[in-house]
Formats: structure tokens, sequence, C-alpha cells
């Protein structure tokens, strides 16, 4: 995995203070490879909450990121308990690594 430890920790953090303490976070894409350089910040954040606004908790988060982060390029996914499960969640799951 290609984050610090500070990354990590803030990421989590983050995630914890927008989305709650329950979520599941995985890093998935290319930051998973230590043989790869670059690429952005895949992310997959599961709740079992049902979020009250998705779009308004992903803009609260992203801020939040890039507040922490710096200027870094950061996807980010967010399922909460009405969100239909998705190849690309499967996916995150399965080939990502959970923070």
């Amino acid at each position: 995995m290609r984050l610090t430890h500070s990354q990590q920790e803030a990421i989590r953090s983050s995630v914890n203070s927008v989305i709650g303490a329950e979520s599941r976070i995985w890093l998935f894409g290319s930051r998973v490879d230590d043989h790869k350089q670059g690429g952005d910040i895949d992310l997959l954040i599961e709740t079992d909450r049902v979020l009250p606004n998705r779009v308004a908790s992903l803009c609260q988060l992203e801020g939040k990121l890039i507040m922490r982060l710096g200027d870094l390029k950061i996807d980010i996914l967010i399922k909460d308990a009405q969100t239909p499960e998705a190849p690309v969640h499967r996916t995150a799951k399965t080939q990502g690594v959970p923070l």
C-alpha cells in the first residue's frame, strides 16, 4: 500500500467524523500496488447507516481530506444502507485493502 501512516490516519479520522466511526474503509486501485508510482487515492466507504444526503456527505468528506492530505486526486465511493451493491463495490472490497 502506498499511503503513509499519517495519510491513513487522516483518512480514518476524516471518515469517522463525517460518515461515522462504524464505517468500513477500503483503499483500492493503483495505490494498493507497491510497485507503481503516483496515481490517485481510490476509497470505498461503506456504512450500515442510511445517510440523509450522500452527496453532501461526499462533498464534506472530500473537502476534509483535501485539507488534511493536500491537493491529491482522491476518488471516493460511499455505499450506505440504501445504495445497491454495484460491481465496483465488490471489486474494491476484493482487490482493495481495508484501512
